[in-house]
């Protein structure tokens, strides 16, 4: 996959915008910024396409900026000029794929049928943007398409919101989903940068769905576990679950039967996509982490923040 592409699906989110006035690029990519989402797909249904994706690049360098619903060479000429790093088409037309391949620009054309596979496929491409996603059968349609098309992904855009954001992101074939609900032209038009700021940050949260896994407790040795850990039982109700280095108490508690990481233990928390969590908060948050578990496909596992938090270390856990 492209590095720009493998750097979108991290993110998991393109907000998809469109802008009026090139004077709202600025302050809309520092609201997206700190809501969590340092991307867009600015789409050329304005004369203000070209100018706000000047702005935003030159201002905000880091964020992956692309240029949408681009119809024809001019446009992406227009599109790269400006500092657009991929480009996003509604549709799937030969030409345009072509242009944006001879000049080595990532482009994820629209589909919505095999035929239009097959013709990415026929020219190389092994990501498509499939367009409009709810109206074309949603979900159910991309998994049937992508059966026997084994090494395409798909990046649906059109109809996705918070309520069925998930569902897409947890088919593997998704890379990210395309969406403008949190960018809502009246928002923009208004200058509520807050609410925009807002609204990011909570399609961030609901895309990554942090919860609390375990609290893990360091115990000296391996009667104090099973002595603290067979206490929490006996209280609340839970089974004791014993396992090689820890004493389980049900699921919320694990005991350590040597001191592990941590000065006073360590607490667990899970997530819907550990690697775009970490994505999230090594980028925007500032975070620095330790090397991840990985599972036998190279999957993350589980992975350390560098820090402690009030003498406990904390972990990140795919859900």
């Amino acid at each position: 996959m492209n590095a720009v592409l493998e750097q979108i699906s991290k993110i998991g989110i393109v907000p998809v915008v469109k802008l009026d006035r090139a004077e709202d690029a600025i302050p809309l990519a520092r609201a997206l910024c700190a809501g969590g989402l340092p991307c867009a797909e600015v789409t050329f249904r304005t004369d203000a396409a070209a100018e706000a994706i000047r702005l935003m690049v030159s201002q905000f360098p880091d964020m992956c900026i692309g240029a949408g619903t681009v119809l024809n060479a001019g446009q992406v000429d227009a599109a790269v000029e400006a500092g657009a790093k991929f480009i996003v088409s509604p549709g799937f037309n030969p030409n345009t794929v072509r242009y944006c391949l001879e000049k080595n620009v990532p482009i994820t054309p629209g589909t919505s049928s095999p035929s239009d596979i097959e013709q990415a496929i026929e020219l190389g491409l092994d990501v498509v943007k499939f367009f409009p996603a709810e109206q074309s059968g949603g979900l159910a349609r991309i998994k049937a398409m992508a059966a026997p098309y084994v090494n395409m992904k798909f990046m649906p855009t059109g109809g996705i919101n918070a309520k069925n954001l998930n569902s897409y992101l947890d088919f593997d074939k998704v890379i990210a989903c395309g969406g403008s609900w949190m960018v809502p032209a009246e928002l923009i038009n208004n200058g509520e940068w807050d609410k925009i700021e807002q609204l990011t940050r909570e399609a961030v949260q609901t895309m990554l769905g942090f919860e609390l896994a375990h609290v893990g407790i360091n115990a000296q040795n391996e009667t104090e576990a099973k002595k603290a850990a067979e206490r929490f039982c006996f209280l609340f109700g839970w089974a004791v679950k014993p396992g090689s280095s820890s004493v389980f108490s049900g699921t919320a508690v694990e005991v350590m039967k040597e001191p592990f990481k941590g000065t006073n233990g360590h607490i667990a928390i899970r997530t819907n996509y550990i690697r775009r969590a970490v994505n999230y908060m090594s980028t925007v948050l500032g975070v620095e982490f330790d090397e991840p578990k990985r599972d036998e496909k190279g999957m993350y596992k589980a992975i350390y923040l560098k820090e402690e938090i009030a003498g406990f270390a904390v972990h990140l856990v795919q859900r």
